[in-house]
Parts: C-alpha cells; sequence; structure tokens
C-alpha cells in the first residue's frame, strides 16, 4: 500500500545542534534547513513525530523527551517521545522536553518532496561538505 507523503521545512536555529557537535561549532550553520516528515494515514496529514510517538511512548528503560545530548538523533527520538516544533503539544513532565519550538525561526511551509523543498530554499551545507560530512551526523554521538 502506498502511504502519501512531504516535508515541512522547517529552519531550526544551529545552535539546536551544538550539543551533539561542540567541538564542530565552527562548521554548524547559523540556521539548519530541515526536511521534517509528513504522511497522509486515513485522510489526514500526520508529521512523523504524530504518527510514531504514541506507540513507542512509555516504553520501558526509556525516559525524558529529546535534549539531543545523548546518543539518540533526533529521528530516532520520535519513535519513542514527541518532537514538537510548533509549542502546542502537551508534553508529561514526565517525558522531559519535547517542545522544539524556541529553536525554530522560520517555517517553510509544506512540500512534495525534500528535492522540492532543498531546491527551493537551498541545503544548509554545500554539495562537497554534504558528501563529506553526510556520514558523520547520523552516527555521531552528542559530546564528540
Amino acid at each position: 500500500m502506498d502511504v502519501p507523503t512531504r516535508v515541512r521545512g522547517l529552519v531550526v536555529d544551529g545552535r539546536f545542534w551544538y550539543p551533539r557537535f561542540p567541538r564542530m561549532r565552527r562548521v554548524v550553520p547559523a540556521e539548519v534547513v530541515l526536511a521534517w516528515p509528513e504522511f497522509r494515514v486515513d485522510g489526514r496529514w500526520l508529521s512523523v513525530s504524530e504518527l510514531f510517538a504514541s506507540a513507542g511512548a512509555g516504553r520501558a528503560g526509556e525516559d525524558g523527551g529529546f535534549s539531543d545530548t545523548g546518543p539518540e538523533t533526533l529521528f530516532e527520538a520520535v519513535s519513542r517521545t514527541a518532537v514538537d516544533w510548533d509549542g502546542t503539544a502537551v508534553c508529561p513532565a514526565s517525558a522531559g522536553p519535547c517542545d522544539l519550538s524556541a529553536h525554530l525561526l522560520v517555517d517553510l511551509g509544506r512540500f512534495d518532496s525534500r528535492d522540492e523543498l532543498f531546491d527551493r530554499h537551498g541545503q544548509t551545507l554545500c554539495r562537497a561538505a554534504r558528501l563529506l560530512a553526510g556520514p558523520v551526523p547520523g552516527r555521531r554521538t552528542a559530546g564528540l
């Protein structure tokens, strides 16, 4: 079964990524364009966080929201906690921070694909930097 997808273009303050890359702050852009996935399910568009967080909420051995200070990436976090870019979600006190709206600088709207978003608003890093650095962020533990 095909599930229609799109992305929400977000411009996130580069300082949001500092805990993950404290020694690489000079190369972290001031503004990072983020493609936040959305899926059409039962006639409604749901963000990746809305779709997966409720299924993973409260898993044994995992607590806290997402702070970008541990080994978990932002996209891994959505499997167990809400990630709210709008400041509208109710984040249980026991879940830790899920409201990331303070880091959102600009909402660029919705796009049919990541390519459309990046074609219109550009990538944060040049192509050479993406090719060299691409494998690093996804495997990088915070604090290194």
